[in-house]
Formats: structure tokens, sequence, C-alpha cells
């Protein structure tokens, strides 16, 4: 019956996705960071995204049979074409201030950035049984969780910030 009502199971599949992502970028959209400096500001941006996916591993699962299926969901939906344009004014708010400051000189923009963060977030969900078993470490477990999270932020200001003159 469900299928009936999203026209089956494809459509539905799409739903499930086009509100995914909804919740993402209405998170990313809301991120008041306009008061912080451009440092502090791209921290919250990456503890925000963080905090998201650890919150949301579905998330992660969809995105995951999302990349196996070749995008085709989000390819042929209207509302997920666009959606990813918004979330990216935050992000690119923050660049653009660290750059007018001088703090950051990374040339990178905020599809970049996005792409930074996301991967390290959505590895530590995506993989934590694999990496767990060969490593043993639990990526996610409650005691080590404040430290990548602090990890992400100072990767990512040690990337925008790097001197690159002696690179």
């Amino acid at each position: 019956m469900i299928y009936y009502c999203f026209g089956g199971k494809e459509q539905l599949f799409t739903a499930v996705l086009e509100r995914a992502y909804g919740v993402v970028r209405r998170v990313e959209q809301e991120l008041d960071v306009e008061h912080l400096d451009p440092v502090a500001a791209v921290r919250r941006l990456a503890e925000v995204m963080f905090d998201h996916h650890e919150v949301h591993p579905d998330f992660v699962r969809l995105v995951s049979m999302e990349n196996i299926r070749g995008a085709e969901h989000i390819a042929a939906s209207e509302k997920l074409d666009s959606i990813g344009s918004p979330a990216l004014e935050v992000t690119g708010r923050i660049l653009a201030a660290g750059r007018e400051s001088g703090l950051f000189t990374a040339d990178v923009d905020a599809v970049d950035l996005h792409a930074l963060i996301s991967s390290f977030c959505f590895f530590r969900i995506a993989n934590r049984h694999t990496f767990g078993a060969l490593f043993g470490r639990d990526l996610v477990a409650a005691g080590r969780r404040e430290h990548y999270r602090r990890m992400l932020g100072d990767m990512v200001v040690a990337y925008l910030t790097a001197d690159r003159a002696r690179a």
C-alpha cells in the first residue's frame, strides 16, 4: 500500500533520499556562524556535519546505496538536483571571510571543503565495522568521540591556513 502512495518502490526510495538530504541541508542552512571569526566558523561547520552523520547513520547507508546505483534517484529527482546549492552558501561565505581576512590560504571552493568535511564524517560511520575488525578501533566509540570531532576541525583549519610558500 505504501508503494501505491508514492507510485512504486523506486519513487519511495527517491522520496526517502529527498527527505534525508533535506534534513542535512536545513541543518547547514540554519548554522549560525556569521558572528564567528572564519576559523571558529569553519570548525563549527565541521562539528555540525560530524554530529549530523553520527546521529543519522541511516543517512550514510542511504547515500552508500545510492552511490552503488550510480546516483540514479538523485539524478532523476527535481528536488535533489538543486538541494546542494543553498547548502554551499554558508560554506562559501566562511571561505570568503577567511580569505578576505588573510587567514585562509588554500585554493579551495565550497564544494571542495564540503567534500573534505563529509569524507571524514562519512568514513567514520560507513566503515566503523571493517575498520574495527582490521585495526581494533571503533571509530564511533563514545570515549574517542571528542578526539575525532576535534581532529576533524584541526585538519580542516590546518589545511585552510597552511603556509603554501613552504609547501
